[in-house]
């Protein structure tokens, strides 16, 4: 009796403990997310200061006076001091405020709205499409190592992740849109078009095919090699010889048990490529003019347009940022290990 109210004393202290454990990891991970946030405010403004003279490029070819001159300076804030103008950018951000456009003459926090939907169809697209085709052909692969299927796999993959995504994406619309004439070379939708309904959505499909493929080839190789070695050491485990032992076919004993440990170490990866997928979209929306905030950062960046700049950098920041603490949330969620530490 006494040794059965010990060990109960005992199960009483220990769950406080991991209660407070895992408070204390969330509240360190968010503590963390914080601080970086705060640095990419701090950076967002500093950083695009030295790009030049907004003011110049903005009047470079036309006949400007210097009256009109010192107006535009006025207008844009930029006649204050460097300190005014970042107490000025933190109190807009603090309302929810980006500033206004130099080139678009809108506000920055429109123009972000209007081109975060056709950034997160087209990431978001490319990103299921690779997790999907990485982890398939990975744990393949790995249960056929040393196959014609692995080799041709693996091959293929290295290839493709050291490819420079631009010229990938150059080559395939050289390929399919200038040489064979299938997909559009560019745009959403074909330019002064009315379409709706189901043609609509079939123009934009058509429009996607190109940049998505271009994300898809890139990233998938990715997920196909981390899945790949992380099954190849499941491979060895003692517990596949035990499902064996019981009389499990070889596909029960992958999929059943081999597989689902196997994808823990993706998850961080996961998480991790869609954070900078979204920010990557900046090379593959410029090559194939997405109108999204990947091409229209690149204009912000031949401007310079400041305002547009900071907004566009906050925000695929934050992406990565909260993408690399969420991913450490579900490890540690799906990761025995980690719980009970």
């Amino acid at each position: 009796m006494e040794e059965l109210s010990n060990e109960e004393s005992r199960k009483d202290t220990d769950e406080p403990r991991r209660g407070s454990s895992w408070l204390r990891y969330l509240g360190l991970k968010a503590g963390g997310t914080a601080i970086s946030l705060v640095l990419v405010v701090i950076l967002g403004f500093f950083a695009f200061r030295i790009l030049g003279d907004p003011i110049k490029s903005l009047t470079e070819g036309r006949n400007v006076s210097l009256e009109q001159r010192q107006i535009l300076i006025k207008q844009y804030g930029l006649d204050q001091p460097l300190l005014g103008q970042f107490w000025r950018y933190l109190t807009d951000l603090a309302q929810g405020k980006l500033g206004d456009s130099y080139y678009y003459s809108k506000p920055v926090s429109a123009l972000i709205w209007e081109g975060l939907g056709p950034t997160l169809l087209l990431t978001g697209t490319a990103a299921a499409l690779s997790i999907v085709l990485g982890l398939w052909l990975g744990q393949r692969a790995a249960w056929k190592r040393n196959s014609a299927f692995d080799k041709t796999q693996t091959g293929l993959a290295l290839i493709f992740w050291s490819v420079p995504t631009f010229w990938l994406g150059l080559l395939l619309l050289l390929l399919f849109s200038g040489g064979l004439h299938w997909f559009p070379s560019g745009g959403m939708v074909t330019a002064g078009s009315n379409l709706t309904g189901f043609a609509y959505i079939w123009d934009v499909l058509r429009h996607m095919v190109l940049p998505v493929l271009t994300m898809v080839a890139v990233v998938y190789a990715q997920y196909l090699m981390v899945m790949r070695a992380s099954l190849l050491e499941e491979m060895t485990a003692d517990y596949l010889v035990t499902a064996r032992a019981k009389g499990l076919r070889e596909d029960l004993v992958r999929r059943r048990h081999a597989v689902p440990n196997a994808l823990l170490p993706t998850v961080t990866l996961i998480f991790l490529t869609m954070g900078g997928l979204a920010a990557g979209a900046v090379t593959v929306e410029t090559v194939f003019s997405w109108p999204g905030l990947g091409l229209m950062t690149f204009k912000g960046l031949s401007t310079p347009d400041l305002p547009l700049l900071q907004g566009t950098f906050v925000v695929f920041s934050s992406i990565v940022i909260l993408m690399n603490f969420i991913a450490d949330i579900v490890y540690r969620l799906l990761d025995p290990r980690l719980r009970a530490g």
